[in-house]
């Protein structure tokens, strides 16, 4: 079974906080919900932690013709700020459900966008490549070392959080919540973790239940365009079938939990960042958790339109 080794994630602890940030646990109100704030990466998002831990432990070859990824944006925008530190250039494929915040972002740390469509982006993920790009293929999530890198938030969720009973991340491809449940469960075993997906995308539910990867075949894009893809990779499903489970909210549950993080925190938290606290306040998991805001990298305008449509609500 593929494994994602302790000693990887802690070698990549020793690496990657230039240019990572160790981001802090913050409480939830008077819950016992606590907030791991990836928003405050120099990228706005997690992706950093793996893009940077891949590209750093590139041979020189391999960086010849400078490096490329596929992304709704947060992982372009890591892997675009990996060259420029590792001074290489950077080409993004970027799918057309990216907001402009996030492509404006990427044009920031010099990649060149190559624009494509949705279902393009995914058959690349799925393939590991494409022959409209050059370079070395950075992948957004199924790749070791982008997993281990991701794994360093997990040892500082330990470290803040000894006595943490479940961690909550949410799920695109599953590069997050595989670093961070490798971390998790070899210093803490008994931490429960689950993943959360949007009812308009959740493959892992479906695999689950199937007992193999799947397709959704409801796959429907929405705001939440960090989160929930149209399958489970066979090659990540080793790592995401040892996760204690997953919790599915819905389009407005998301935009409530977006709207109470800005309220009680001064937090602002994408789509996917939101159903993990989404996840986390539906009252499924009990005990101590931890909630990965895994990015903040959301048009404001957008923002402004979602949280106010659920005014008014529980939030």
């Amino acid at each position: 079974m593929r494994h994602i080794p302790l000693s990887a994630i802690e070698d990549a602890a020793r690496s990657i906080y230039n240019p990572v940030v160790r981001t802090p646990l913050v409480r939830l109100g008077d819950s016992d919900i606590f907030l791991k704030l990836e928003t405050l990466q120099p990228i706005g998002s997690f992706k950093i932690r793996g893009a940077w831990n891949v590209v750093r432990q590139l041979a020189p070859a391999e960086l010849r013709e400078g490096v490329w990824t596929v992304s709704a944006g947060n992982a372009a925008q890591g892997v675009a700020l990996a060259a420029r530190v590792a001074g290489v250039p950077c080409s993004v494929m970027v799918s057309d459900t990216a907001p402009a915040t996030k492509l404006r972002a990427i044009e920031r740390f010099g990649a060149t966008i190559v624009p494509a469509s949705y279902d393009e982006c995914w058959r690349t993920v799925e393939a590991h490549g494409s022959d409209r790009m050059r370079g070395h293929f950075v992948h957004p999530f199924d790749d070791d070392r982008f997993i281990a890198g991701n794994g360093t938030a997990g040892l500082e969720i330990v470290s803040d959080l000894p006595d943490v009973d479940a961690v909550i991340a949410p799920l695109g491809g599953g590069g997050l919540i595989a670093g961070v449940a490798a971390a998790v469960r070899a210093l803490r075993p008994g931490v429960k973790i689950f993943a959360a997906e949007p009812e308009t995308a959740a493959p892992l539910t479906a695999s689950l239940k199937n007992g193999r990867p799947s397709r959704f075949d409801a796959w429907q894009a929405s705001f939440v365009d960090g989160a929930g893809g149209q399958s489970v990779l066979p090659t990540m499903w080793p790592l995401l079938a040892q996760l204690d489970g997953t919790i599915v909210v819905t389009l407005r549950e998301v935009a409530a939990a977006m709207r109470q993080l800005a309220d009680r925190c001064h937090v602002i938290a994408e789509g996917a960042a939101g159903c993990a606290v989404a996840a986390a306040l539906s009252g499924t998991v009990r005990g101590t958790i931890v909630a990965v805001v895994s990015g903040g990298n959301i048009d404001l305008p957008a923002f402004a339109t979602l949280v106010g449509a659920c005014r008014g609500s529980t939030a």
